[in-house]
């Protein structure tokens, strides 16, 4: 693996058929030798290969979180791929469990065909594994629920003993469980809370971000759902808003046979700024094909239209592209504030930006590591996308760099699955339970099985903090 200057890993587009190594979903980091890789076919199996093996484990699922939280070292470290332990299990009136290798969209899929729902909204992107979502605090948006972890009823581990132990919501040790970061076992089975499917309907709009700092909050506190993506150059916000759909939107719903329903009504507000976007990242990447997948995160901001559909049909809409991804939350009441710091900012430093800044909101998590932990939380996403030849925009990891140190500054909270400089932040200082749960892993896992050597460090550094 080499890195770019700005120490973000640099991509490789092109890999041998012949490779030796396993590399991430984004192919900008190896993982493993792939003689370290082990696919157990049942949770049995996985008791056998834990209780024989003398090194260190880590678990992958879809591959798609940075490198350095999967990648194991010595020859006899052992990279746990869960792709067999999948599945739905069992159910009953008021929630659903189902195996930590389950993708997602198949959770989703089930979900759907039993006519339910969790009631924590999705993230954007479906194809990452229950398990993983669970290891680093995926989320949506909206102030009526935080992270998926927080939907969880009882989660099933095998520790690195081989011994199995589930966690429910009595136990002392279950906020330290819901987010584990992959540290304290692998995750096998979990009980979700679900509830009745509903149907939505999103309005979307463009509007001017003189007044973000007060209309953020007013959009999430009139909608059950809100997102918004705020283009800093050109002082324009593109906002999705969402409640539940009425008697008549459900009829047309139904008679679209539970497809999406997409108005005919278009707005053009948002084309001459998406143009400008587009510009910036042609620019950027030199990427040719104009369908390629960086454009179409962007394209479908043009001529938009108000939907209405389930909340995975809504929002469940990201694009997988490879990318370094920047996601740092900050308490909901000083959201305002951070934003009139970033314009201030902006208009002093005029940073190169190709992507807009992702506002989502979500309600305080019960997960001592979560970035919402108890408090309601605004994450601010930042997007740079990679190269046709695997490097990235020196303007643009510029400005990466700088809004991270401007946010950590703030008393952010960086998303564990995403990219982050670890030296910015006191982990102790800004999670009341960081040693509460450096104390859990002591207890499941006291030889550090579970480890590699950033999570080593990174939970070194918190307990000398």
């Amino acid at each position: 693996m080499t890195r770019e200057p700005s120490g973000y890993p640099r991509r490789q587009p092109h890999l041998s058929p012949h490779e030796t190594s396993l590399w991430n979903w984004a192919q900008n980091a190896t993982l493993a030798k792939k003689t370290q890789q082990a696919c157990p076919a049942s949770e049995s199996d996985l008791q056998i290969l834990l209780q024989h093996h003398r090194g260190q484990v880590r678990v992958m699922g879809r591959r798609m979180s940075p490198g350095r939280m999967l990648a194991v070292g010595e020859n006899d470290d052992l990279l746990i791929d869960t792709s067999a332990l999948r599945g739905f299990i069992s159910s009953d009136e008021h929630s659903a469990t189902f195996a930590g290798g389950t993708p997602l969209h198949e959770v989703y899929e089930q979900l759907k065909a039993m006519g339910r729902i969790l009631p924590a909204s999705p993230g954007v992107i479906d194809a990452q594994t229950l398990a993983g979502a669970l290891a680093t605090g995926t989320h949506g948006q909206g102030l009526q629920q935080s992270s998926i972890g927080d939907e969880a009823l009882s989660i099933r581990m095998v520790l690195a003993d081989g011994r199995i132990e589930t966690f429910d919501r009595q136990h002392p040790w279950f906020p330290a469980v819901q987010l584990g970061l992959g540290c304290l076992g692998v995750v096998t089975a979990v009980t979700l809370r679900t509830q009745p499917a509903k149907v939505y309907t999103c309005f979307k709009t463009a509007v001017s971000a003189d007044t973000l700092e007060s209309d953020l909050l007013t959009w999430n506190r009139d909608y059950v759902m809100s997102k918004a993506w705020w283009f800093p150059e050109e002082n324009q916000v593109h906002v999705w808003a969402a409640r539940e759909a009425n008697a008549e939107e459900q009829a047309q719903y139904q008679a679209n046979h539970g497809d999406l329903v997409e108005q005919q009504q278009t707005s053009d507000a948002m084309n001459q700024t998406i143009d400008q976007t587009l510009e910036h990242m042609r620019s950027d990447t030199q990427i040719t094909d104009e369908n390629g997948k960086p454009f179409r995160t962007v394209t479908r901001f043009k001529d938009f239209s108000d939907v209405t559909g389930d909340v995975y049909q809504v929002f469940c809409r990201g694009i997988a592209t490879p990318q370094i991804n920047v996601e740092i939350a900050i308490p909901l009441a000083r959201a305002g504030a951070v934003i009139a710091r970033i314009k201030r900012w902006h208009a002093e430093t005029q940073p190169h930006m190709h992507y807009p800044v992702i506002l989502r909101c979500t309600g305080a998590s019960e997960s001592w590591l979560s970035p919402a932990y108890q408090q309601e939380s605004c994450f601010f996403g930042f997007v740079i996308y990679y190269a046709e030849d695997g490097s990235l925009s020196p303007e643009g990891v510029a400005f990466l760099r700088a809004v991270e140190k401007l946010l950590a500054e703030e008393g952010g909270r960086p998303h564990w699955g995403k990219y982050f400089d670890a030296s910015l932040y006191n982990w102790a200082k800004i999670y009341p339970q960081w040693q509460a749960f450096s104390q859990v892993r002591e207890a499941l896992d006291p030889q550090h099985t579970f480890g590699n050597d950033f999570s080593q460090r990174l939970l070194d550094q918190g307990a000398e903090q």
